[in-house]
């Protein structure tokens, strides 16, 4: 029987392992962190995931998510328009959702190599050497899971690593007031913070925003203060909100730039396959799609006993046909925000205009799967 290696263990590299397993596919998952932990994300998910994460029993019912159907949008003055979601979606926090799907993983049969970061991949009669800090593993297939950007991304020569990107992002957890169906994206000159609520009472501040204006004050808090304090909506919930972090999380060169679905014969899923721009909301949603891609590609393949190259090709297309578009779609949108002028024509389209701003929420979120 062939097995499979995932190397990072977020959401579609804890789905993908699931759903090899229970093909009855051996999977091992390496993941450089332990369990649970936070990662920097808008922790929100669209509901066009939601029949496919309970048809493999893995809604997280148990935390009670916030149910989200409305969103709002405001300019870096404050200008502000509240929409309808059609599909809507659900917040859940990575620290949770995370260890929920890896506690379901290890129930399944998934092995794990915790506290190990993978540091190189060799590729060789068909087959893989993966190396660790701590081992050297043996695999048919590996997939890559490993995020935003990685030691690997460098180690395979990717060509989005090879450009700087100038792009930082920032996590808190709040107590605040803000309404349990509600996301918001408010502007602010630089970027935009993206707010919403999910379990335990928690509202979740992450925002994206250039490295000039982190470089331009000497502290994270300062720049806060000195930028985003400008959108008063950003300023109302930073004054009168409990932070729950001793110090934000953070995550530097976040690169939108194009990424294949395959790199020396390693399959990629998630953030590794491609990122969309974070005010999209549906890194997470697409994170689980990703996920449902690969794995009937994988199974298929092992099972109809596929060559590689079949496979390949077949992954990539099929990742391409759903993801490639709403990609390309998602970094044109982001140059309507982030900056003053911008920010307000896109809203005051917005807010005449509602249609437009639907047109945008529908060409970047996906149809139901399941």
């Amino acid at each position: 029987m062939k097995n499979v290696i995932v190397i990072g263990g977020g959401i579609s590299g804890l789905l993908t392992a699931i759903q090899m397993v229970n093909a009855g596919i051996p999977c091992s998952v390496i993941e450089r962190k332990k369990y649970p932990f936070h990662r920097v994300c808008g922790e929100y998910v669209s509901n066009e995931a939601l029949q496919f994460l309970k048809s493999l029993k893995l809604f997280p019912s148990e935390y009670n998510p916030p149910q989200i159907q409305r969103f709002q949008l405001s300019s870096v003055s404050g200008k502000s328009e509240i929409l309808d979601l059609d599909l809507g979606g659900f917040g859940i926090s990575r620290y949770a959702f995370d260890h929920f799907l890896y506690e379901k993983a290890k129930s399944a049969g998934v092995k794990f190599f915790l506290q190990e970061e993978a540091t190189d991949i060799q590729y060789q009669d068909d087959s893989f050497l993966v190396k660790t800090s701590a081992r050297t593993i043996g695999a048919h297939i590996v997939v890559g899971a490993f995020g935003k950007r990685s030691r690997i991304d460098v180690q395979l020569k990717r060509n989005f690593i090879k450009k700087r990107s100038p792009y930082v992002g920032v996590k808190y957890h709040v107590r605040t007031d803000h309404a349990n169906d509600l996301i918001a994206l408010h502007n602010f000159n630089g970027g935009y913070c993206g707010i919403s609520n999910v379990e335990e009472g928690r509202t979740n501040l992450c925002y994206l925003t250039h490295r000039d204006n982190v470089r331009k004050f000497k502290s994270i808090s300062e720049m806060e203060r000195a930028v985003l304090y400008e959108n008063p909506f950003l300023k109302k919930i930073f004054l009168n909100s409990e932070f729950l972090f001793d110090k934000p999380e953070t995550i530097n060169e976040i690169s939108f730039e194009t990424k294949l679905p395959v790199e020396d014969h390693v399959l990629m899923t998630g953030d590794a396959a491609g990122m969309i721009t974070p005010l999209c909301g549906n890194g997470m949603a697409m994170a689980i799609h990703s996920s449902k891609l690969l794995c009937h590609q994988l199974i298929e393949s092992i099972t109809q006993h596929q060559s590689r190259a079949t496979l390949e090709r077949n992954y990539t297309r099929a990742w391409n046909a759903q993801f490639k578009n709403r990609l390309w779609f998602g970094r044109q949108v982001q140059n309507l925000f982030g900056n003053r002028i911008a920010s307000n024509v896109a809203v005051n389209l917005a807010v005449h205009i509602p249609m437009i701003a639907n047109i945008i929420i529908k060409r970047t979120h996906g149809n139901t799967f399941t």
